[in-house]
């Protein structure tokens, strides 16, 4: 993004890059992120994760390695399924790179073995999905060292896997060489990077359901942020816990009480925190539901809250006016249905209009910047939703600590 402010973070890892490798000639196993969206007819309706694992895979070609490429595809729990097959994958990025992939019936065996050991410098072989074998989430050893008896070295590039113990996320590891590809790198460096050393003013953004999936992210952040925005139905546990009415919209009561301290501990430090103020309201969130405009404060019962309404789109966009580093995690409101998709959207467009740098990841936060069309004008967009919200808990990912340190 032209006018952001420069990253403000220093070389990203104490582990090996894909750079400090010796790949000429060598056979290089690359563990990407290719768990695409796909429709009813199989076939790709976003293909960014691909698209991101470019720079390593065009990397490897260019050095003149060997490429065998790794990954998983939904949960097809341990067993093939062609639903989940990387078929459509393999012919996506063959279109990508304007080179032949080879794409290879499974991830072990004699078949696989065999068509790997015929390859030249420059080959590219992507194999089928390593879910369709229970050793893998099992992080199995035995399956970790048939993975690696395909490979010389062992490159990370799945950043939305990294938070997993995995067999090809951390067992392999044991067995190769373990270096970080540019794409893991950039993840971790933005992230790390935004929590660390940010450039104030500092707002984090947070939506989604549930105040419980981001109750860590939040006692992390309020030792770094100068403002946090709240919305989302998780907005709606913070109002009931301050003694709103807050109708059928969804409600934690078991985490009123965290809430309440919550919000004291954020206040305490200096921290200004903004709630919704008025919400788009409906009694059910099928397309074509009645919907009204209420505050925030007096929703009526049976009636539930889907989305911020604009005195809050103004509220939080005003907010962002002065800020030079914002962190986004998670909707507004159940964006997916067009009609309650206008405070996730107008958000969107705030924060891609400021001038900050400006991050995004997790909870389907990337999908609906997408769909506002301001993809392009948000500096980074993580491709991990469970690594990214662990990260930003302060917590390490498996898939970083197991590679090799310099």
């Amino acid at each position: 993004m032209e006018n952001s402010p420069s990253i403000p973070i220093k070389g990203v890892l104490n582990k090996l890059s894909v750079r400090d490798l010796d790949i000429k000639g060598k056979r290089i196993f690359i563990r990407v992120d290719f768990n695409v969206p796909l429709d009813e007819n199989l076939n790709i309706t976003d293909d960014r994760r691909i698209r991101s694992a470019l720079p390593t895979v065009n990397y490897a070609i260019d050095e003149g390695a060997k490429i065998i490429l790794a990954s998983h595809l939904g949960r097809p729990k341990g067993k093939p399924d062609k639903r989940y097959s990387l078929a459509s994958v393999s012919r996506r990025l063959q279109r990508l790179i304007k080179k032949e992939v080879k794409f290879l019936p499974d991830c072990i065996g004699p078949e696989t073995e065999a068509a790997v050991s015929k390859m030249s410098p420059g080959d590219i072989v992507l194999l089928e999905n390593l879910r369709f074998h229970t050793e893998e989430e099992k992080n199995d050893e035995e399956f970790s060292n048939k993975l690696a008896k395909l490979a010389d070295v062992y490159v990370n590039d799945a950043f939305g896997a990294a938070h997993r113990s995995h067999a090809s996320i951390d067992g392999i590891t044991k067995f190769l060489p373990a270096a970080a590809g540019f794409l893991l790198q950039k993840e971790i460096e933005y992230l790390q990077g935004v929590i660390n050393h940010p450039v104030r003013p500092f707002v984090a953004i947070l939506g989604g359901a549930k105040v419980s999936g981001k109750i860590d992210v939040i006692k992390n952040l309020e030792r770094k942020v100068d403002k946090v925005i709240v919305g989302g139905g998780m907005a709606f546990t913070f109002l009931k816990a301050m003694g709103y009415n807050v109708g059928e919209s969804l409600v934690e009561n078991d985490m009123l009480d965290l809430a309440n301290e919550i919000i004291q501990s954020v206040t305490s430090k200096g921290i200004k925190f903004y709630l919704p103020v008025d919400c788009v309201i409906s009694q059910s969130i099928e397309p074509g539901a009645e919907t009204k405009l209420v505050t925030a404060q007096e929703i009526p019962s049976g009636w539930k809250a889907v989305d911020i309404g604009p005195a809050s789109v103004k509220l939080f966009s005003e907010a962002l006016e002065s800020a030079k580093t914002i962190l986004w995690n998670g909707p507004m409101g159940v964006f997916e249905v067009d009609a309650f998709s206008r405070g996730t959207f107008a958000i969107a467009h705030a924060v891609a209009d400021a001038y900050a740098l400006t991050i995004v990841g997790g909870g389907d936060t990337d999908l609906a910047v997408s769909r506002a069309g301001v993809a392009e004008s948000i500096s980074f967009i993580s491709t991990g939703g469970g690594a990214a919200l662990e990260l930003l808990e302060g917590k390490d990912l498996p898939g970083l600590v197991a590679l090799t340190d310099k």
